[in-house]
């Protein structure tokens, strides 16, 4: 209808200035002025309808505001514009839009479809959404290229864009990392010259069309990160003007590399990564002499490289990582002169590694890890003066490692741990001031360490652990490191004492150096390390006092110092350390008493004092309540703990012996009476036993019901509840009822087995009586009233009508639980836990930690609940309670409280842990994952390699794809850290929830 106006309108127009020039007989300036009103009016028709394009978007950058009718005879210089003069009828008109990147959001509106003279439209880097007008693709048909990448369009491409033969002079086609599904559009077969098409990064799904093979104008064609099935076609080796092709990522393909691509003679890029491709790598790869790059990592490949690759001479990337191969390299790939990165690791590769890729003269990165090569690494690598990244690690190398690693300076990345390499460092790596990590334990090298090495400006990684190093640690004054995190030197021969320059490494995280000979002082600049979490001196000949200042280091938690000659007290200022997780002294000469603040520090669940010579009293309050009794062994002047009780009854008279060993002189008339009291005593408690037990059978019908709030209704209606038409669940303690107040409130009643008094097994009710009565949290399950008499046991709780996380999550509600709800569940759940760990006074350990004792309310809030097996720290047996049997449920069971049956509150964050995998995944603990005995933890590394960039590869299917991957990649690194095998590893819960709160700040936390 528009366009039938704007004709009628154009009609009229030039009829009127015929007219007046007809009658007027104007002279020619007149004509050419009224010519350029008929020019101004068309830009104002092409800006109208720019600007109502404009109102159908939500929001976009400020530079539009420029799009205004009032600007119409600028248009061809606004933003995104670009115009050009139609020779038919000499008028500007506007042939290109590009609003790429101006921050849009909204639909798009079909009235753009008025701009018939479009060549370019390009709306990449935005948000739109919604469906794409269909209507572009038939009245649009001067496009060139439509370029709509990058935002969030939907729908199906087969329906909605069946028919593109009216875009004859279409070259480019760009809908890349959109949310379309369906099928792949066969429609594109339609498009005579079009030469780029871009279909990645969507969730098409089935197979690739054999028709795509006649697409024979293509230059680049991708389909990958999509849902594609079935075997790739090898009618795509048709497309002989291809010059990149990428396949790979998400798709998951039947069989192998079509043989036909060996036709690709003009390919310059292959990319198909990722996408489980078995067989073996077609040698026909050897004819396309024009190619740069091969990515074919993370498949199922088999076999061996094929020589024939050896002919690629202008090849610069080859990736063959995390495959199956096989056999040793080829000695044909020393043709490969351009070649700057190779990647072989997580293969079957043997052999040694030939000589000639140390003479690639281009070589940048070489990682062949995880493979079983053997020999010596060559000795000539790294000459060629480019060598960036070298990764070796975890083969049988034995040998020297080689000088000439950084002679051109280049070198960020070293790394060759788990080898049989011998022989001293090179001392050029001291001045190697590119090295950002180096990682070199477990081998068997020898030597001091070179200088400088530790004090390189770019140094953040430093593993040399394992060894047989020696010499002293190096000193270097006068430069502060402000990048190096992790020294570990631990389990080598250095000697010596440690220099002040430690305290130059002031953002030092985990700080490692047990197991080796050093002497002398700790120096007293320990304490500039003010960034440092993990501090472990143990097993040295350290001597003298521990330093006052180590009590700076305020964000450390762990700190050994055992098996040292260290003596005199622990200094108080260690108690300033609020987070302190784990402290150990034991096997030194430290004397006088147990500092009594160290039982304020809350975050202290293991520590040990054993083998000193500590005196005096053990505090018996705080956290020392909870240590282990072992904790304070080997201290013969100190007494508290059930191996050294204090002796207060020396003097009693009624000691058979005294101090000396001789016999006391008790008169035999007072032993009389004495058996005789006795005897009285145990009559009259027999007596009131029998009257005890009468009184209980007269009063077991009798209920009591004991509130823990303000109540509208009594143990009559609560006992309405009870009903088999009311059951909602059952459980190891109890069956759960829904029930309704008179007043209309909802309730759920759990009915535990009557206690008999004096029974060990209460079925959880005095542990989640003493817990939950006296327990208000936003996150805890509330207990709203206890009912009982002498059989019957209820548990009176506000009702979650929402159900249990785990009946969610793993039942047909799962789909409808989307990521900003799970992760609005960790953390609450996590928050609740805290609460049991952190601000209950003794501490409260859940012990059955799981996704179904974690209750939802009616806004998915969530609840922990269930407290059957919850349990104060209370008894003076230390810091990891050994229980009679194994509490909790099967999946969630830390390991060490499987294996030894001892918990602690690390129990819980391991089982938390264990609930995060399951929010990430949707996957059961146990019984997801076809192999008996495999469970979420053990699947989750084994696919993940404990790599959060992994978290892609797990994550549940029913999520929409477009879930924050950083958020996702967070909380599965928080996940890892909860499920560490010693519990000392693993994050307070206190931790866990600032770590989870930080989801949505990207990089806050990271992992090795």
């Amino acid at each position: 209808m528009a366009s039938v106006t704007d004709h009628l309108r154009f009609t009229f127009l030039f009829s009127t200035y015929l007219l007046v020039v007809f009658f007027t007989s104007s002279s020619s300036s007149s004509s050419s002025n009224s010519h350029d009103d008929y020019n101004h009016l068309s830009l104002r028709r092409q800006a109208s309808i720019l600007v109502s394009l404009k109102q159908g978007f939500e929001s976009y950058d400020r530079s539009l505001n420029i799009w205004n009718v009032s600007n119409y005879k600028s248009l061809c210089s606004w933003p995104g514009i670009q115009c050009d003069d139609d020779h038919d009828t000499n008028r500007s008109v506007v042939v290109s839009l590009n609003i790429s990147s101006f921050n849009i959001s909204g639909s798009l509106s079909p009235v753009i479809t008025q701009l018939q003279t479009l060549v370019n439209l390009t709306l990449s880097d935005n948000t739109f959404s919604g469906h794409f007008p269909q209507e572009i693709f038939h009245k649009l048909t001067r496009l060139q290229v439509l370029n709509i990448s990058t935002n969030a369009f939907t729908g199906e491409l087969l329906i909605n864009w069946g028919n593109f033969s009216h875009l004859q002079e279409l070259l480019v086609l760009d809908v890349y990392d959109n949310e379309f599904n369906g099928s792949l559009p066969l429609g594109v077969t339609q498009l005579p010259k079009l030469k780029h098409l871009h279909l990645g990064g969507n969730y098409f799904s089935g197979k690739i069309p054999t028709s795509y093979g006649g697409l024979d104008q293509l230059v680049y064609l991708h389909l990958g990160g999509n849902d594609l099935s079935g075997t790739i076609p090898g009618e795509l080796g048709n497309l002989t003007s291809l010059q990149q092709l990428y396949l790979g990522y998400y798709n998951e393909f039947d069989g192998g590399i079509p043989s036909e691509f060996g036709k690709l003679i003009n390919l310059v890029h292959l990319d198909i990564a990722s996408c489980s491709l078995k067989g073996s790598i077609p040698p026909e790869f050897g004819n396309l002499n024009k190619l740069d790059t091969i990515f074919l990592q993370m498949n199922l490949l088999s076999g061996s490289i094929p020589p024939q690759l050896g002919n690629l001479s202008s090849l610069k990337t080859l990736d063959l990582s995390k495959n199956i191969l096989t056999g040793e390299i080829p000695l044909e790939l020393s043709g490969l002169g351009e070649l700057t990165l190779l990647n072989l690791f997580g293969n079957k590769f043997h052999g040694e590694i030939p000589h000639f890729i140390a003479e690639l003269k281009n070589l940048e990165v070489l990682q062949l890890w995880q493979n079983n090569f053997t020999g010596v690494i060559p000795s000539k690598l790294g000459q060629n003066g480019k060598l960036k990244m070298l990764d070796l690690s975890t083969n049988k190398l034995t040998g020297l490692v080689p000088k000439s690693l950084c002679s051109g300076r280049k070198l960020t990345t070293l790394i060759l741990f788990n080898n049989f390499l011998f022989g001293p460092l090179p001392n050029d790596l001291g001045q190697c001031e590119t090295l950002v990590k180096v990682r070199m334990y477990q081998n068997y090298l020898t030597g001091s360490i070179p200088t400088g090495l530790l004090y390189l400006p770019e140094l953040s990684l430093m593993e040399l652990q394992n060894n047989y190093l020696s010499g002293k640690f190096p000193a270097e004054s006068g430069k502060v490191l402000l990048k190096l995190s992790r020294l570990d030197l631990s389990n080598n021969r250095l000697t010596g004492s440690l220099p002040a320059s430690i305290g130059n490494f002031s953002c030092l995280q985990i700080f490692l150096l047990s197991g080796n000979k050093l002497t002398g002082e700790i120096p007293s600049e320990i304490g500039q390390l003010k960034n440092v979490l993990h501090l472990d001196m143990s097993r040295n000949n350290f001597s003298g006092m521990i330093p006052p200042g180590i009590g700076d280091c305020l964000l450390l938690t762990y700190l050994d110092l055992s098996q040292n000659q260290l003596s005199g007290p622990i200094p108080l200022q260690i108690s300033q350390i609020h987070i302190l997780n784990y402290f150990n002294v034991s096997w030194n000469h430290l004397n006088a008493s147990l500092p009594k603040e160290l039982g304020y520090t809350k975050s202290l669940t293991s520590a040990d004092f054993s083998h000193n010579n500590f005196s005096g009293l053990i505090p018996e309050f705080g956290q020392y309540s909870f240590f282990n009794s072992t904790s304070f062994v080997g201290n013969p002047q100190l007494c508290g703990s059930n191996l050294n009780p204090c002796n207060y009854s020396s003097n009693s008279p009624l000691q058979l012996h005294d101090q000396n060993g001789t016999k006391s002189h008790v008169p035999g008339k007072y032993k009389l009476l004495f058996a005789l009291g006795l005897l009285v005593c145990s009559l009259v408690f027999a007596v009131l036993a029998i009257i005890k037990t009468r009184k209980v059978r007269k009063s077991s019908n009798s209920w009591k019901l004991t509130a823990f709030q303000k109540l509208e209704f009594g143990s009559e209606d609560i006992l309405e509840c009870v009903k088999d038409n009311n059951v909602i669940g059952r459980g190891g303690a109890g069956i759960v009822y829904r029930g309704a107040m008179p007043n209309g409130e909802q309730v759920a009643v759990k009915k535990l087995l009557g206690i008999t008094k004096g029974s060990s097994h209460d079925n959880g009710l005095s542990a989640e009586i003493q817990t939950l009565g006296k327990i208000r949290h936003r996150n805890i399950v509330r207990l709203i009233a206890f009912c009982s008499n002498k059989v019957t046991n209820l548990l009176v709780y506000e009702y979650m009508p929402n159900g249990s996380l785990g009946e969610v999550l793993h039942g047909k509600r799962g789909g409808f639980l989307k990521w900003d709800t799970r992760l609005k569940i960790a953390i609450e759940a996590a928050k609740g836990l805290c609460y049991l760990h952190h601000d209950c006074c003794p501490l409260i350990i859940h012990r059955d930690v799981k996704s179904n004792n974690i209750l939802l309310n009616s806004d998915f809030e969530a609840h922990v609940a269930d407290f059957g097996l919850a349990k104060f720290l209370f008894q003076d047996t230390g810091n990891s309670e050994c229980m009679s049997a194994i509490a909790g449920s099967y999946g969630y069971i830390a390991p060490e409280y499987a294996y030894t049956l001892k918990v602690d509150e690390k129990s819980d964050v391991y089982s938390f842990g264990v609930v995060l995998l399951e929010l990430i995944t949707g996957r059961r603990p146990v019984g997801d994952f076809g192999e008996d005995g495999l469970d979420i933890v053990q699947w989750t590394k084994m696919q993940t390699d404990s790599n959060k960039e992994g978290v892609v590869k797990i994550l549940d299917q029913r999520l929409s794809n477009n879930i924050p991957i950083s958020e996702a990649m967070q909380v599965f690194f928080v996940a890892m850290l909860c499920v560490q095998e010693q519990s000392v590893q693993r994050p307070t819960m206190r931790e866990v929830v600032q770590m989870l709160a930080q989801a949505k700040q990207p990089n806050t936390f990271y992992m090795q």
